[in-house]
């Protein structure tokens, strides 16, 4: 049998990895728990580590003059500088990445369903099609590599379109390691 490189992956946290959402929970998420045996996961929840604890007061993404903030209501806390600085410092320091599976509707790791409000007084959104901070920062920095968030993965169509291209990607990857396509090759099906 062929023996594929294994893909690294960038994934939120809570998805099966650690209790860290704000409210304290975790997310069992199959399809993703399903990946281990294949990937490589690197966890991170972007909340925690710009400091926020474990239960925590939610956050949320709220128009002020023009420009978005990522501020925690209950507190008046304004994470955006926090955010920006933490999300920068973890995406430069990726090397080898093949993809992202993030938490949907998060106003940090979200990347297309995450909701804008227009002040901290008001509860219907402006928007709720959007990314979060994290979500937006890779969407930007790696366009062209794998990335869903774990309810895109539940359709099976969308969960084989990123299957291909996350290891695509990693094989890819290995393969500029190479000198010559005889190497690759012997490299990358020894098994066929």
């Amino acid at each position: 049998m062929r023996e594929f490189t294994r893909p690294n992956i960038v994934v939120s946290k809570c998805l099966g990895f650690a209790a860290c959402r704000w409210n304290a929970e975790i997310i069992q998420a199959d399809n993703i728990k399903k990946l281990e045996p294949y990937v490589n996961f690197i966890p991170v929840c972007p909340e925690v580590e710009i400091g926020l604890g474990i239960p925590r007061d939610p956050i949320q993404i709220v128009s002020m003059n023009g420009e978005e903030k990522l501020i925690q209501p209950a507190s008046g806390n304004d994470l955006t500088e926090k955010m920006i600085k933490f999300t920068d410092l973890f995406l430069s320091s990726l090397d080898e990445i093949d993809g992202f599976i993030l938490k949907s509707r998060s106003p940090s790791c979200g990347i297309n369903d995450v909701k804008i409000y227009p002040s901290l007084e008001t509860t219907d959104p402006i928007s709720s099609n959007n990314s979060g901070f994290f979500g937006r920062r890779v969407l930007e920095i790696f366009p062209d590599l794998a990335i869903n968030d774990e309810c895109q993965l539940k359709d099976s169509k969308i969960r084989q379109d990123f299957l291909k291209k996350l290891f695509t990607r990693a094989c890819f990857r290995e393969g500029q390691k190479v000198n010559k396509i005889e190497d690759f090759v012997k490299r990358n099906f020894k098994n066929l």
